[in-house]
Protein backbone atom coordinates (compact mmCIF):
# COMPACT_ATOMS: atom_id res chain seq x y z
CA UNK A 1 0.00 0.00 0.00
CA UNK A 2 1.08 3.57 -0.88
CA UNK A 3 -0.31 5.52 2.52
CA UNK A 4 -0.40 8.90 2.90
CA UNK A 5 1.65 10.65 5.54
CA UNK A 6 0.50 11.16 9.02
CA UNK A 7 0.85 12.76 12.17
CA UNK A 8 -0.93 12.50 15.54
CA UNK A 9 -3.21 15.65 16.62
CA UNK A 10 -1.07 16.66 19.64
CA UNK A 11 1.89 16.49 17.59
CA UNK A 12 1.83 19.23 14.80
CA UNK A 13 3.87 22.12 14.91
CA UNK A 14 2.21 24.91 16.75
CA UNK A 15 3.86 28.78 16.19
CA UNK A 16 4.74 31.19 18.54
CA UNK A 17 2.67 34.78 18.96
CA UNK A 18 5.87 36.17 16.96
CA UNK A 19 6.12 33.52 14.29
CA UNK A 20 2.18 33.82 13.68
CA UNK A 21 2.68 36.62 11.54
CA UNK A 22 4.56 37.57 8.77
CA UNK A 23 3.05 41.67 9.10
CA UNK A 24 1.87 41.58 13.08
CA UNK A 25 -2.60 41.91 12.56
CA UNK A 26 -2.12 42.48 8.21
CA UNK A 27 -0.71 39.63 7.10
CA UNK A 28 -0.46 35.79 8.30
CA UNK A 29 2.71 33.77 8.07
CA UNK A 30 3.39 32.72 5.11
CA UNK A 31 -0.44 33.62 3.75
CA UNK A 32 -1.76 33.58 0.81
CA UNK A 33 -4.58 36.19 -0.22
CA UNK A 34 -5.89 39.50 -1.65
CA UNK A 35 -5.24 43.00 -1.59
CA UNK A 36 -8.29 44.36 -2.69
CA UNK A 37 -10.51 47.28 -3.57
CA UNK A 38 -12.08 49.93 -6.19
CA UNK A 39 -10.29 51.75 -9.16
CA UNK A 40 -8.14 54.11 -7.71
CA UNK A 41 -7.70 53.36 -4.00
CA UNK A 42 -4.34 52.67 -3.13
CA UNK A 43 -4.30 48.84 -3.75
CA UNK A 44 -0.90 49.08 -5.10
CA UNK A 45 0.39 51.07 -2.80
CA UNK A 46 -0.40 48.89 -0.03
CA UNK A 47 1.37 46.40 -1.79
CA UNK A 48 4.37 48.01 -2.06
CA UNK A 49 3.98 49.41 1.73
CA UNK A 50 3.66 45.42 2.38
CA UNK A 51 6.64 45.01 0.14
CA UNK A 52 8.83 47.38 1.65
CA UNK A 53 7.88 46.44 5.43
CA UNK A 54 8.61 42.96 4.85
CA UNK A 55 12.03 43.56 3.06
CA UNK A 56 13.31 46.30 5.69
CA UNK A 57 11.87 45.27 8.81
CA UNK A 58 10.40 48.27 9.57
CA UNK A 59 6.30 48.82 10.92
CA UNK A 60 3.79 48.44 7.81
CA UNK A 61 2.19 51.84 7.25
CA UNK A 62 4.23 52.60 10.09
CA UNK A 63 2.59 50.79 12.52
CA UNK A 64 2.15 47.11 11.64
CA UNK A 65 5.56 45.06 12.81
CA UNK A 66 7.48 42.72 10.98
CA UNK A 67 9.46 40.55 13.02
CA UNK A 68 11.19 38.48 10.81
CA UNK A 69 11.86 40.25 7.07
CA UNK A 70 13.07 39.02 4.26
CA UNK A 71 13.82 38.63 0.62
CA UNK A 72 10.68 39.94 -1.42
CA UNK A 73 9.93 39.26 -5.51
CA UNK A 74 7.17 41.79 -7.12
CA UNK A 75 5.74 41.63 -10.71
CA UNK A 76 4.15 44.90 -11.08
CA UNK A 77 2.07 43.99 -14.41
CA UNK A 78 0.25 47.92 -14.91
CA UNK A 79 3.21 50.41 -14.43
CA UNK A 80 6.17 50.90 -16.04
CA UNK A 81 9.75 49.91 -14.56
CA UNK A 82 10.61 53.41 -13.55
CA UNK A 83 7.10 54.08 -11.65
CA UNK A 84 7.77 51.28 -9.83
CA UNK A 85 10.81 52.37 -8.55
CA UNK A 86 9.49 56.18 -8.15
CA UNK A 87 6.35 54.67 -5.82
CA UNK A 88 8.94 52.13 -3.63
CA UNK A 89 11.60 55.39 -3.45
CA UNK A 90 8.47 57.32 -1.56
CA UNK A 91 7.43 54.51 0.46
CA UNK A 92 11.13 53.82 1.32
CA UNK A 93 11.46 57.85 2.64
CA UNK A 94 8.09 57.53 4.58
CA UNK A 95 9.33 54.41 6.27
CA UNK A 96 12.88 56.34 6.73
CA UNK A 97 14.88 53.07 5.14
CA UNK A 98 17.24 53.35 1.84
CA UNK A 99 15.63 51.09 -0.96
CA UNK A 100 19.31 50.13 -2.27
CA UNK A 101 19.70 48.29 0.63
CA UNK A 102 16.75 46.69 0.30
CA UNK A 103 16.54 42.77 -1.07
CA UNK A 104 13.16 43.47 -3.23
CA UNK A 105 13.36 41.61 -6.46
CA UNK A 106 11.62 43.26 -9.26
CA UNK A 107 10.28 40.62 -12.22
CA UNK A 108 10.86 42.54 -15.26
CA UNK A 109 9.53 40.63 -18.13
CA UNK A 110 6.55 42.57 -19.85
CA UNK A 111 3.96 39.69 -19.31
CA UNK A 112 3.52 37.28 -16.80
CA UNK A 113 0.56 34.30 -17.30
CA UNK A 114 -0.54 31.94 -14.90
CA UNK A 115 -3.07 30.74 -17.28
CA UNK A 116 0.30 29.45 -19.16
CA UNK A 117 2.30 26.02 -18.24
CA UNK A 118 5.41 27.54 -19.13
CA UNK A 119 4.68 31.09 -17.35
CA UNK A 120 3.68 29.28 -13.96
CA UNK A 121 6.29 26.93 -14.31
CA UNK A 122 8.59 30.19 -14.56
CA UNK A 123 7.31 31.82 -11.81
CA UNK A 124 7.57 28.60 -9.56
CA UNK A 125 11.29 28.15 -10.33
CA UNK A 126 12.16 31.73 -9.90
CA UNK A 127 10.74 31.51 -6.58
CA UNK A 128 12.64 28.40 -5.63
CA UNK A 129 15.76 30.41 -6.61
CA UNK A 130 15.08 33.30 -4.83
CA UNK A 131 13.17 31.64 -1.94
CA UNK A 132 11.31 35.18 -1.25
CA UNK A 133 9.53 35.71 2.21
CA UNK A 134 6.31 37.23 0.24
CA UNK A 135 5.88 37.49 -3.64
CA UNK A 136 3.75 40.35 -4.36
CA UNK A 137 2.09 40.13 -7.67
CA UNK A 138 0.02 43.37 -9.08
CA UNK A 139 -2.92 42.51 -10.50
CA UNK A 140 -4.40 39.66 -11.07
CA UNK A 141 -6.54 40.71 -14.52
CA UNK A 142 -3.15 41.10 -16.17
CA UNK A 143 -2.06 37.39 -15.33
CA UNK A 144 -4.63 35.43 -17.40
CA UNK A 145 -7.01 35.24 -20.15
CA UNK A 146 -9.25 33.32 -18.54
CA UNK A 147 -12.86 34.17 -17.45
CA UNK A 148 -12.84 35.15 -13.99
CA UNK A 149 -16.46 34.40 -13.28
CA UNK A 150 -15.89 31.04 -14.19
CA UNK A 151 -14.96 28.72 -10.67
CA UNK A 152 -13.38 26.37 -12.81
CA UNK A 153 -11.07 28.27 -14.87
CA UNK A 154 -9.70 30.21 -11.68
CA UNK A 155 -9.38 27.23 -9.19
CA UNK A 156 -6.36 26.32 -11.42
CA UNK A 157 -4.23 29.75 -11.57
CA UNK A 158 -5.07 29.82 -7.39
CA UNK A 159 -4.05 26.61 -6.84
CA UNK A 160 -0.64 27.05 -8.27
CA UNK A 161 0.03 30.12 -6.09
CA UNK A 162 -0.96 27.83 -2.82
CA UNK A 163 1.91 25.46 -4.03
CA UNK A 164 3.90 27.86 -3.81
CA UNK A 165 3.03 29.08 -1.11
CA UNK A 166 2.75 25.62 1.00
CA UNK A 167 6.35 24.13 -0.99
CA UNK A 168 8.77 27.41 -0.14
CA UNK A 169 6.84 28.90 2.57
CA UNK A 170 6.40 32.00 0.68
CA UNK A 171 3.51 34.35 1.54
CA UNK A 172 1.95 35.64 -2.00
CA UNK A 173 -0.14 38.87 -1.73
CA UNK A 174 -2.79 38.94 -4.89
CA UNK A 175 -3.73 42.70 -5.87
CA UNK A 176 -7.24 42.15 -7.56
CA UNK A 177 -10.28 44.55 -8.19
CA UNK A 178 -13.50 44.92 -7.07
CA UNK A 179 -16.72 44.93 -8.79
CA UNK A 180 -18.38 48.09 -10.20
CA UNK A 181 -20.33 49.82 -7.76
CA UNK A 182 -19.59 46.62 -5.14
CA UNK A 183 -18.39 48.91 -1.97
CA UNK A 184 -21.30 48.96 -0.38
CA UNK A 185 -21.29 45.56 0.65
CA UNK A 186 -19.37 43.16 2.70
CA UNK A 187 -15.70 43.53 1.33
CA UNK A 188 -14.69 40.19 0.10
CA UNK A 189 -18.20 39.99 -1.79
CA UNK A 190 -17.28 42.71 -3.78
CA UNK A 191 -14.15 41.03 -5.60
CA UNK A 192 -14.59 40.89 -8.87
CA UNK A 193 -15.09 37.31 -10.42
CA UNK A 194 -15.65 34.08 -8.76
CA UNK A 195 -16.39 33.55 -5.46
CA UNK A 196 -12.93 31.23 -5.17
CA UNK A 197 -10.27 33.99 -4.71
CA UNK A 198 -12.34 35.17 -1.76
CA UNK A 199 -12.70 32.05 -0.40
CA UNK A 200 -8.77 31.37 -1.34
CA UNK A 201 -7.38 33.64 1.03
CA UNK A 202 -5.48 33.25 4.71
CA UNK A 203 -5.22 37.35 4.66
CA UNK A 204 -6.86 39.41 2.84
CA UNK A 205 -7.31 43.59 2.85
CA UNK A 206 -9.73 45.63 1.22
CA UNK A 207 -10.15 49.08 0.53
CA UNK A 208 -12.89 51.09 -0.31
CA UNK A 209 -13.76 54.55 -0.29
CA UNK A 210 -15.71 56.81 2.38
CA UNK A 211 -15.65 60.31 0.87
CA UNK A 212 -12.22 61.81 1.18
CA UNK A 213 -10.70 58.59 3.21
CA UNK A 214 -10.03 55.10 1.95
CA UNK A 215 -10.82 52.74 4.49
CA UNK A 216 -8.86 49.51 4.94
CA UNK A 217 -10.59 46.39 6.52
CA UNK A 218 -8.74 43.10 7.51
CA UNK A 219 -9.56 39.83 7.35
CA UNK A 220 -8.14 36.40 8.26
CA UNK A 221 -9.24 33.01 8.64
CA UNK A 222 -7.24 31.64 11.34
CA UNK A 223 -7.13 34.70 12.97
CA UNK A 224 -9.46 37.63 14.37
CA UNK A 225 -9.58 41.28 12.28
CA UNK A 226 -9.08 44.47 13.46
CA UNK A 227 -11.25 47.40 13.34
CA UNK A 228 -11.38 49.07 10.48
CA UNK A 229 -8.39 51.59 9.60
CA UNK A 230 -8.77 55.15 8.12
CA UNK A 231 -5.53 55.78 5.25
CA UNK A 232 -4.68 58.65 3.08
CA UNK A 233 -1.96 59.16 0.36
CA UNK A 234 0.73 61.65 1.72
CA UNK A 235 2.48 63.42 -0.93
CA UNK A 236 4.78 65.36 0.53
CA UNK A 237 8.05 66.72 -1.50
CA UNK A 238 9.56 63.48 -2.24
CA UNK A 239 7.16 60.82 -0.53
CA UNK A 240 3.90 59.49 -1.83
CA UNK A 241 2.94 56.99 0.75
CA UNK A 242 0.06 55.78 2.15
CA UNK A 243 -0.38 57.01 6.14
CA UNK A 244 -2.98 56.20 8.89
CA UNK A 245 -5.10 59.19 9.44
CA UNK A 246 -6.46 58.12 12.56
CA UNK A 247 -9.10 55.86 13.63
CA UNK A 248 -12.56 54.85 12.07
CA UNK A 249 -16.24 54.72 12.64
CA UNK A 250 -17.73 51.16 12.63
CA UNK A 251 -18.97 51.31 8.58
CA UNK A 252 -22.82 50.65 8.69
CA UNK A 253 -23.33 47.98 6.55
CA UNK A 254 -26.58 48.04 4.17
CA UNK A 255 -29.35 45.65 4.58
CA UNK A 256 -28.64 41.75 2.97
CA UNK A 257 -28.82 41.96 -0.61
CA UNK A 258 -32.37 39.55 -1.49
CA UNK A 259 -31.41 36.17 -3.14
CA UNK A 260 -33.33 37.58 -6.53
CA UNK A 261 -31.13 40.86 -6.06
CA UNK A 262 -27.82 38.28 -5.93
CA UNK A 263 -28.61 36.50 -8.74
CA UNK A 264 -29.18 40.04 -10.81
CA UNK A 265 -26.36 41.51 -9.44
CA UNK A 266 -24.10 38.07 -10.37
CA UNK A 267 -25.69 38.17 -14.42
CA UNK A 268 -24.97 41.46 -14.57
CA UNK A 269 -21.37 41.97 -13.76
CA UNK A 270 -20.79 38.58 -15.82
CA UNK A 271 -20.16 39.31 -19.25
CA UNK A 272 -21.64 35.80 -20.75
CA UNK A 273 -24.25 34.10 -19.31
CA UNK A 274 -23.73 31.88 -16.43
CA UNK A 275 -24.01 28.25 -15.63
CA UNK A 276 -25.70 26.77 -12.45
CA UNK A 277 -22.54 25.91 -10.84
CA UNK A 278 -21.42 29.37 -11.52
CA UNK A 279 -24.36 31.08 -10.34
CA UNK A 280 -24.24 28.66 -6.86
CA UNK A 281 -20.59 29.87 -6.37
CA UNK A 282 -21.39 33.93 -6.65
CA UNK A 283 -24.83 33.68 -4.33
CA UNK A 284 -23.88 30.79 -2.14
CA UNK A 285 -26.93 28.87 -1.38
CA UNK A 286 -28.21 25.44 -1.75
CA UNK A 287 -29.03 24.09 -5.24
CA UNK A 288 -32.72 23.86 -4.34
CA UNK A 289 -33.34 27.53 -3.26
CA UNK A 290 -30.99 28.77 -6.47
CA UNK A 291 -33.04 26.38 -8.77
CA UNK A 292 -36.66 28.08 -7.05
CA UNK A 293 -35.00 31.58 -7.14
CA UNK A 294 -34.11 31.46 -11.16
CA UNK A 295 -37.20 29.41 -12.14
CA UNK A 296 -39.65 33.26 -10.38
CA UNK A 297 -37.27 35.26 -12.37
CA UNK A 298 -37.56 33.44 -15.62
CA UNK A 299 -41.84 34.05 -15.19
CA UNK A 300 -41.41 37.86 -14.31
CA UNK A 301 -39.53 38.13 -17.61
CA UNK A 302 -36.31 39.17 -15.80
CA UNK A 303 -33.87 36.41 -16.83
CA UNK A 304 -33.94 34.35 -19.83
CA UNK A 305 -31.59 30.67 -20.37
CA UNK A 306 -30.36 30.21 -23.18
CA UNK A 307 -27.68 27.17 -24.21
CA UNK A 308 -24.87 28.78 -22.37
CA UNK A 309 -26.62 29.36 -19.38
CA UNK A 310 -28.57 32.02 -17.44
CA UNK A 311 -28.49 35.96 -18.57
CA UNK A 312 -30.35 38.88 -17.77
CA UNK A 313 -33.44 39.61 -20.36
CA UNK A 314 -32.47 42.00 -22.44
CA UNK A 315 -34.70 44.85 -21.18
CA UNK A 316 -33.40 44.30 -17.55
CA UNK A 317 -29.96 44.79 -18.84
Amino acid sequence: MNLLPVTRAHELAALTDERRWLVEHLWSESAVGIVGGEPKCGKSFLALDLAVAVASGTPCLRRFAVNRPGRVLLFAAEDALHVVRERLLGICRAAGVRLEELDIHVITSPTLRLDLASDARRLADTVAALSPRLLVLDPFVRLHRIDENVSAAVAPLLASLREIQRTHGTAVVLVHHARKGGGAGRPGQALRGSSELHAWGDSNLYLRRRGDRVVLSVEHRAAPSIADVALRLRAEHDVLALEIAGATAPIEEPPAATLHERVRRALDDAPAPLGLDDLRAACRVRKTTLCAALADLARQRIIVRTDEGYALAPLRR
